[in-house]
């Protein structure tokens, strides 16, 4: 008799660097995207559950719902984040739109006004509903976090880019302040949900874009200065829970690899082929027998611009190199855009569930 491989059975075991009986799936996609999406499988508007069950997509996440005051005044022209007060306003393009940031309230601010800055309080969460969805999920890979820390986003969401970067290369105290109110919150927050969770967690997942596709967008000793220390309290607090922690890392990342896996970091995500020293066949020869990896089907490749068949292609000759020895899972770089065709998407995931099958 045979025994019931649960998809939270089926991504342990790959972020384990082991054979599961086939490669697990996630899915992440733009609303357009994932509108058609609902429609080719006659789902309800908004019915996600149901497209996830669709795609077979092993990963499920559970958070806190913020229940506190809005934060941040709405703006004319502009869409502004009630808890942090981001800012942004709405570009169209040829294939939709994006609410795009803008303003960067941040920008010149002092550590004075940095301190000021409203933030939600950990405590203006509501973690009831935590333990229930873990058990309406159990059957499925669940990430826990409170967000992704992502310092160099984030933090360029209020100040912008260029002043962010500045403000790491400078060890500017505003900035820095910045990136620790923000992320001594999320820690804080995702404490109380594996708290509240009572071990119906199985990962946290991170991230911080650290590569453009050419190379690195900062320093390795940047890197070691800022973002790593802020980064080992959510590793530390994974570990103590038992948890494998993976980490979301844009463009030409590799190189941060090895500091990774002395932070206690299991399996990294996103893996971009086309960025400097990112294919599928240097991750895997460099890093399989110490990370588990996720992505690798690229969103600006032939999943937005080519054929269902070199769709196809794509996925076998991946799924060819990443999955011998186990410790892979399939997914699209970013959200898929809403400049891929829908054949295209369905065709991953057809492709992935015919060729990614062990044994």
């Amino acid at each position: 008799m045979s025994v019931e491989v649960t998809p939270k059975d089926r991504v342990l075991t790959a972020f384990a660097r082991r054979e599961p009986d086939r490669v697990p799936l996630n899915y992440s996609g733009n609303p357009g995207i994932t509108g058609r999406l609902l429609k080719h499988f006659d789902l309800a508007d908004g019915d996600y559950e149901g497209l996830l069950q669709a795609l077979e997509v092993d990963f499920r996440g559970v958070g806190a719902a913020y229940v506190g005051p809005r934060l941040h005044e709405e703006a004319p022209g502009r869409r502004v984040d009630p808890l942090w007060g981001i800012r942004t306003r709405y570009v169209e393009h040829h294939t939709g739109g994006y609410w795009d940031f803008c303003d960067f309230p941040l920008r010149e601010a002092s550590v004075e006004e940095v301190a000021a800055w409203p933030m939600p309080s950990p405590d203006d969460y509501d973690y009831s509903g935590i333990a229930e969805a873990c058990k309406r999920y159990e059957r499925y890979a669940i990430n826990g976090a409170a967000g992704f820390g992502d310092i160099i986003n984030g933090n360029g969401m209020l100040r912008g880019m260029e002043q962010t970067l500045i403000d790491l290369i400078t060890d500017e105290s505003a900035g820095l302040l910045l990136a620790d109110r923000r992320m001594s919150i999320q820690l804080e927050v995702t404490t109380r949900i594996l708290e509240a969770a009572k071990g119906g967690v199985d990962f946290i997942w991170l991230g911080e874009d650290l590569g453009t596709q050419i190379g690195p967008l900062i320093s390795l000793d940047t890197f070691r200065k800022h973002i790593r220390p802020r980064y080992q309290p959510f590793c530390d607090l994974a570990k103590s829970h038992n948890l494998p922690v993976m980490i979301h890392t844009c463009g030409s990342s590799s190189w941060a690899y090895d500091d990774f896996i002395e932070m206690g970091i299991d399996v990294v995500d996103t893996l971009q082929p086309e960025a400097k020293d990112m294919s599928p066949a240097h991750l895997k020869q460099a890093f399989g027998d110490r990370l588990a990896f996720h992505g690798c089907i690229s969103t600006a490749g032939p999943l937005a611009y080519g054929t269902v068949e070199d769709v196809t292609r794509t996925v076998r000759e991946t799924l060819e190199v990443m999955m011998p020895g186990g410790g892979y899972c399939l997914a699209p770089t970013h959200q898929i855009q809403d400049n891929t065709p829908t054949e295209n998407v369905l065709a991953m995931y057809e492709a992935a569930k015919r060729y990614g099958t062990y044994g």
